[in-house]
């Protein structure tokens, strides 16, 4: 049986198969490293075809991922029992990394209404035009937008995403728009603290049973809030922009 042809692979629509060269060049550590991950099973077996053993793109996200929490600190002990968690969903993930429950006495309905995505490595490859690289999975998941989920990724909001690809679509480099997104994250908990403070003095005081219902009511209102005053700074900045622009221009003519 002859070995397959990586480019009939693509053309219909499965992933490429690689051989452990290959994919260890891809990935951009060395083969020595590559068979040290696969004896510590932080990578799936190989499909064998006689003595030959080939590896797919699924391998190759798992190497980024790794990659990524490497850089984020993790140990490789560490790194190998998060992966067997996201493989079996025998474990809370959250346990392995350190983060403890808080106990809430009263059910609570979630504030964000994001609805989150499965993606293969190859969908997420072809959302944003071959800009998955290595470093941007390793932004995408220091910010929490990814997860790991067996042999598919995991994207916290389909609004994020869909806005992502967006503006990777008008030419802006993913790298740009991950550091934005980074910018207002930073931003926006400043904005939640806000908020969460006026809760703390009006919902907390409220009867238990109330808690739920009232949160549900104050939603809209301080998504309302958020963007009305969001609508309204960027006036400000395009006219004082654009002002700025103008008087360059005249001062050049």
């Amino acid at each position: 049986m002859g070995s397959p042809d990586p480019n009939s692979l693509e053309k219909a629509g499965e992933y490429r198969e690689y051989r452990i060269a290959e994919l260890a060049e891809k990935a951009g550590i060395t083969v020595r490293t590559l068979r040290f991950y696969r004896e510590r099973k932080l990578i799936p077996p190989p499909r064998r075809e006689g003595r030959v053993a080939w590896y797919n793109d699924h391998h190759l996200a798992r190497l980024h991922t790794i990659a990524a929490l490497l850089e984020r600190g993790h140990t490789l002990g560490g790194i190998a029992e998060l992966l067997a968690a996201f493989d079996s969903g025998a474990r809370d993930v959250a346990d392995l990394l350190g983060l403890r429950s808080t106990l809430i006495p009263v059910p609570v309905p979630a504030w964000s209404q994001e609805t989150p995505v499965r993606l293969t490595p190859e969908a997420l490859a072809d959302y944003f035009q071959g800009q998955a690289t290595p470093e941007n999975l390793a932004a995408a998941l220091d910010l929490g937008y990814l997860t790991v989920d067996g042999d598919q990724l995991v994207h916290v909001s389909r609004r994020l995403l869909d806005v992502s690809r967006d503006l990777v679509d008008r030419g802006l480099p993913l790298a740009a728009v991950l550091g934005a997104a980074r910018d207002v994250r930073h931003h926006v908990e400043a904005i939640a603290e806000v908020f969460a403070a006026l809760l703390r003095t009006t919902v907390l005081a409220e009867p238990a049973s109330r808690i739920g219902a009232t949160l549900e009511e104050l939603r809209p209102m301080a998504e309302g809030v958020v963007e009305a005053e969001l609508s309204m700074a960027m006036d400000r900045r395009i006219r004082a922009d654009l002002a700025a622009w103008a008087e360059g221009d005249q001062d050049r003519g």
